[in-house]
């Protein structure tokens, strides 16, 4: 062989190689989402519906330059926990969890895998993170319901039946342990004005409707359903419940109020969700997690059933009228 054919030879060889690396796919991030309600409930897709728009905005496309593992536990509480470990099983580069009790089932699974989570109550009282303004570890994300918000909803289900002043938080112990630790932080401040405020833990729908019916059967009863992946899924039954029994019930949800619920007063949760791909996009960049600040919600929603208010007989107060941002005739 002649010396400048195997050089040319020698040097294609080389170069195959080279070549051959370069053509490889490159690696598509993934992420999973976790969902605490159940896929076909109407304000979980809207939540999604925004997140996905908001990752498009921010140049990920499922199936072109991301992947994206959707879970949808509808509440049960062993369903979320394995749907946790599915999605760790798959090594995503991020994990986002809807809810304290997927993010509690998200952290237990994984302590390196980045996680944001939307939607969750006072996550330094509950230990996912250190602080708001730094939150350390592998967990960052956006916020929900501040204690406070009871008490503001405590004010607004007043001024609509001024008769109520007994009230009853529902929630599941198992989905929202923390409701229970703050209502005893709740019973030693003295109320601005005689009331009581008290638990009604429900697990199945028969605790729904004892829960209802001893609420009613005490003068002034009135009902606070606060954020729980277990009332969203049984919404309909208290929704219906309440009505039976003529109890004013304030929910966390505007959705809940389209479907016949009296009033709901809370942050606007699609906000939250679109806002949090943004925590998605900076750390699939490279941002770490524990350097991100826990945000708060910055958008909140009050609205009115007018036709319930009517079933129940209750006198609309027009400053109340002025405040809502919907109202649903």
């Amino acid at each position: 062989m002649k010396r400048r054919e195997f050089i040319t030879l020698l040097g294609g060889a080389a170069v195959w190689p080279l070549a051959a690396y370069a053509q490889q796919p490159q690696r598509i991030p993934q992420i999973g989402v976790q969902m605490g309600v159940a896929e076909s409930d109407p304000e979980g897709r809207s939540r999604i519906a925004a997140f996905q728009q908001e990752l498009a905005d921010l140049g990920w496309a499922d199936g072109r330059n991301l992947r994206v593992e959707y879970r949808w536990a509808a509440g049960d509480v062993d369903r979320i926990r394995a749907h946790a470990a599915e999605l760790v099983a798959l090594a995503p580069d991020v994990l986002v969890g809807n809810g304290t009790a997927v993010l509690t089932a998200l952290r237990d699974a994984t302590r390196s895998i980045p996680i944001v989570f939307v939607v969750v109550n006072d996550p330094v009282g509950q230990g996912f993170v250190a602080n708001l303004a730094r939150s350390g570890g592998n967990v960052t994300g956006f916020s929900f319901l501040e204690y406070s918000m009871i008490g503001k909803s405590l004010e607004l289900l007043k001024q609509l039946a001024p008769t109520v002043h007994r009230f009853a938080v529902m929630f599941n112990p198992e989905t929202t342990p923390h409701y229970a630790v703050f209502l005893r932080s709740f019973e030693t401040v003295p109320p601005p004005r005689p009331l009581e405020i008290k638990a009604a833990p429900v697990g199945t729908e028969a605790d729904i409707e004892q829960a209802v019916a001893k609420i009613a059967g005490e003068p002034g009863g009135g009902l606070i359903v606060p954020p729980d992946p277990f009332t969203v899924v049984h919404r309909g039954l208290i929704i219906r419940s309440a009505a039976q029994h003529r109890v004013p019930a304030i929910f966390t949800y505007r959705q809940f109020v389209r479907d016949g619920a009296l009033i709901a007063y809370g942050p606007d949760t699609t906000d939250i969700f679109q806002r949090s791909a943004s925590y998605v996009d900076r750390i699939l960049k490279g941002a770490n997690p524990g350097d991100l600040p826990v945000q708060a919600p910055n958008k909140f929603e009050l609205a009115i059933n007018v036709n319930t208010a009517r079933r129940l007989g209750l006198d609309l107060p027009p400053t109340l009228l002025g405040l809502a941002d919907e109202l649903i005739e």
